[in-house]
């Protein structure tokens, strides 16, 4: 088969493959489109943390998105990881210049187990600047905490977060609701329309190292084929809670979701 469309990921690299510029070639691969990458990070992980975190340097970065995209244009962009007030403003810099409409920020700050992936004036830059620069952002409970300096207890918490962000010049905000105790996933999309709830049965696993990064990719990948922002970010949740729900047991901590859920094969690799 042929690529359905080309997304563009600008993220940081994770060692173990779980999350992070792997979790989204596979996602978008996965998904049948085709991925690019500039890497602005390389991690020493696995399933049990951190080791070390690397920078690469922001002119690099630049170097990376733009020699790619001058040859190759892609109809969606997914940003994760980026660590510094000089990666973000490298970024920013890349992203007016190509002017790529369908941007996805996925404001990536604590990893899974704990480690902080994002310093005080580089999120005080994505807040301020970044922000405005795409047309959604993904965060969980406590991104959207840091960013919105709301605490989020409940669904109406959520919508509260979401409603600062869009004062901050958010365009679309999808929050992601695996944070809060409940039997239900509730997953809350603002717009300048109005408040969609995705509700979904929750799957108890310890596996799901990599969900933000998977499903931001996932939206990315569907806006990039053309489906509208509401149908994007419903099929982009199916299948990462079809990913979640395979339990792909892999590693002594927190595991990798499945994202290989979406393919069938076909008999002749078999």
């Amino acid at each position: 088969m042929k690529p359905k469309s080309k997304v563009f990921i600008i993220a940081g690299s994770d060692s173990s493959g779980g999350a992070g510029i792997q979790a989204d070639i596979k996602t978008v691969t996965s998904l049948g489109s085709y991925a690019m990458t500039a890497i602005t990070a390389v991690t020493a992980q696995n399933t049990t943390g951190v080791k070390s975190i690397v920078g690469i340097n922001p002119k690099e970065i630049r170097n990376q998105i733009e020699f790619s995209l001058k040859d190759i244009r892609p109809q969606a962009i997914k940003i994760g990881m980026l660590h510094s007030k000089q990666v973000i403003l490298s970024v920013i810099k890349s992203l007016k210049k190509f002017r790529v409409k369908k941007v996805v920020l996925d404001p990536v700050m604590v990893a899974k187990g704990g480690a902080k992936l994002i310093n005080n004036s580089a999120v005080q830059y994505l807040k301020k600047y970044l922000i405005k620069e795409t047309f959604l952002i993904t965060p969980n409970i406590p991104e959207a905490e840091i960013l919105s300096k709301k605490k989020i207890s409940n669904i109406q918490d959520m919508i509260k977060a979401g409603k600062i962000l869009m004062n901050l010049g958010a365009k679309n905000v999808l929050i992601k609701g695996g944070h809060l105790k409940s039997k239900e996933m509730n997953d809350i999309l603002l717009t300048r329309q109005g408040i969609k709830l995705f509700k979904n049965k929750r799957h108890n696993s310890k596996n799901t190292h990599g969900t933000g990064c998977t499903l931001s990719s996932a939206i990315a990948t569907y806006l990039s084929c053309g489906k509208d922002l509401n149908k994007s970010c419903e099929l982009g949740i199916k299948y990462v809670n079809d990913a979640i729900k395979s339990n792909f047991n892999l590693g002594k901590g927190n595991g990798p979701i499945n994202h290989l859920n979406s393919i069938a094969l076909n008999k002749k690799f078999n």
